[in-house]
């Protein structure tokens, strides 16, 4: 077979990132759930027929799913029996290739001609999926059955038949089923616009071509990501991050990455990290694996994806630490949460020797706020799942991002008005967290502080999530960011997590409140380097307070203005310098 010429590869390239995009797009349409719909928590790609390895994933999926759909796919050709045209299986096993319950995959086989040729798989994150507590996510969960349902692969569709018999079992296990069915009809339509968009481009550039360009894609995708790590000085690198607690010893969990870079290849070790925790932020392998895939991403943004990416990235298996994860170990923080740690992790020990490259850890949680409970007014009951950005980590150059998105995704808040709209509350706040960002010359972006009420009936409110005790770590002498921090407002008192942003089943009632403040990214660089100008502007804005300037960026404003002493100031910073 003659060589793929550029031009033609590259238009196979964009027109499997097509595909993959047209799914997304479908699924978020059709979607009943608004985390889908609006927030944008799920993820479309195409996998090979044999071994399952990522071939391409739309350019809006989380990249969180880029490797726990790539392993749940395996799971399920090692387990499919009599695959049939039409067929969709169902699988949210955290162990079998997963993350959370609640991410839902569903994977369907792809046939070319009567010849199985690929697989089609999706995620999406259903609003609950069973458990101890509505939404999922059971903050003192010490083992897996407490937080939901979990299933190995199951045919959900036979010949593009909906299985009532199945279908009967998932809806009986999980809360507000009868709005479940417009997630499921979503989800595997999305499959059969991506059975139909491949089909097209087959047809249109032939069998054997297609097949060509992957592998070409794929061993591409490999040389660009060993030219990438051969520009790193050989060495071992080292990089810690903590997770506050796990939900139920109130103790720091420490992720250890020793980063061992070889010419082209990188060695990853995490084996001193902590032991398995009791409660829920253990992380199955496939989302540890996932998440140093997402990191190097990160780092590496113009790396096309696909199982090439991943071939010069050596992982070695964290055996007898929380970071894998066996049955029956809850994992509900895993994926929203620890993923994040791992990634931060990664950038941690990678920041001296990479510095025009990387910055300083961003907020690092999803934020993840759960309310279950039942309306009056409609009669009806309801979950209502919220996440929350935060503030991005300074870099060479520039400060960090105010309200970035998680590290682990794109997922975005939804829209307030949306969550009005279908759910009793009342959102009384949703502003800048000031004086989250954390100092350095260049400073971290800032963090997001809302208030909801509760305008009618009782609910039951839980939360996963993560820096309440340390914030995001600051680089190259910044400081770090600020915390996270909850606070439940009921008539009689305030109330604050003893784990600080991990708690579970807390009754609220009508005229109730919770205001939450997620993290601030770290600052990159010594803070007394800052000019002194961007000091001033920052507290201009109401960022920070003249004394929060003051005691961070070491800098001295006059009494009567909000303009800076530069007298006083260059002889504070000359102890610096």
């Amino acid at each position: 077979m003659s060589e793929l010429d550029p031009i033609t590869l590259s238009v196979i390239q964009n027109g499997l990132v097509q595909v993959c995009n047209e799914m997304d797009l479908a699924f978020v349409r059709a979607a009943f759930s608004p985390v889908i719909s609006e927030a944008l928590d799920r993820s479309d790609g195409i996998y090979a027929a044999d071994t399952g390895e990522l071939i391409a994933q739309g350019e809006l999926g989380l990249p969180v799913f880029v490797g726990t759909m790539q392993f749940s796919t395996q799971a399920v050709i090692e387990r499919a029996k009599d695959v049939q045209p039409g067929d969709i299986y169902i699988v949210n096993d955290p162990y079998l290739g997963g993350t959370h319950l609640m991410d839902v995959k569903f994977v369907k086989p792809f046939f070319y001609r009567g010849k199985l040729w690929s697989w089609l798989a999706n995620t999406g994150h259903w609003p609950d999926f069973g458990g101890a507590v509505p939404g999922g996510f059971s903050a003192n969960a010490t083992e897996v059955e407490q937080e939901g349902l979990r299933l190995p692969p199951v045919k959900l569709f036979k010949e593009g038949k909906l299985d009532q018999e199945i279908l009967s079992i998932v809806l009986s296990n999980i809360r507000i089923s009868d709005q479940r069915i417009g997630d499921i009809k979503a989800q595997s339509a999305a499959l059969h616009v991506g059975e139909q968009r491949l089909t097209e481009l087959l047809d249109r550039y032939g069998e054997d071509t297609v097949t060509q360009a992957i592998g070409e894609l794929k061993c591409r995708a490999r040389q660009q990501m060993r030219r990438k790590i051969s520009d790193i000085p050989d060495g071992t690198y080292e990089g810690i991050s903590y997770v506050d607690s796990d939900g139920v010893v109130d103790e720091p969990l420490r992720i250890c990455m020793k980063v061992t870079v070889e010419g082209e290849e990188m060695r990853f070790d995490m084996s001193n990290s902590s032991p398995p925790c009791m409660g829920p932020m253990n992380s199955v392998l496939a989302t540890t694996k996932s998440s140093i895939y997402l990191a190097i991403k990160h780092i590496f943004p113009d790396v096309p994806i696909n199982a090439g990416t991943f071939e010069p990235l050596v992982i070695n298996d964290p055996e007898g630490t929380f970071l894998y994860a066996k049955y029956p170990r809850p994992v509900s923080g895993c994926a929203a949460e620890v993923s994040q740690r791992i990634a931060e992790a990664v950038f941690n020990a990678l920041v001296d020797v990479m510095r025009e490259e990387l910055f300083a850890a961003p907020a690092g949680t999803s934020g993840n706020l759960a309310i279950g409970g039942y309306d009056p007014e409609r009669d009806k009951s309801y979950v209502m799942y919220v996440i929350s950005g935060g503030g991005y980590g300074g870099y060479s150059g520039a400060d960090g991002l105010t309200n970035g998105c998680s590290t682990i995704g794109i997922s975005k808040t939804t829209p307030i008005e949306v969550m009005e709209q279908y759910y009793p509350v009342l959102f009384e706040e949703y502003s800048l967290h000031e004086g989250s960002g954390g100092a350095g010359q260049f400073r971290g972006g800032f963090g997001v502080n809302y208030t909801l009420q509760l305008r009618r009936g009782e609910a039951r409110a839980s939360m996963v999530m993560d820096h309440g005790r340390y914030g995001p770590s600051g680089a190259l002498g910044g400081s770090d960011g600020g915390t996270n921090k909850v606070t439940v407002f009921t008539a009689n008192k305030s109330y604050t997590p003893p784990h600080l942003s991990k708690d579970q089943d807390i009754h609220i009632q009508q005229g109730d409140k919770i205001a939450i403040s997620t993290p601030g990214g770290g600052g990159f660089g010594k803070p007394w380097l800052r000019d002194p100008q961007r000091v001033e502007q920052d507290v201009e804005l109401g960022y920070y307070t003249p004394k929060q300037a003051e005691d961070l960026f070491y800098v001295v404003f006059d009494k009567d203005s909000l303009k800076i002493d530069g007298d006083a100031t260059a002889h504070l910073r000359q102890r610096f310098c």
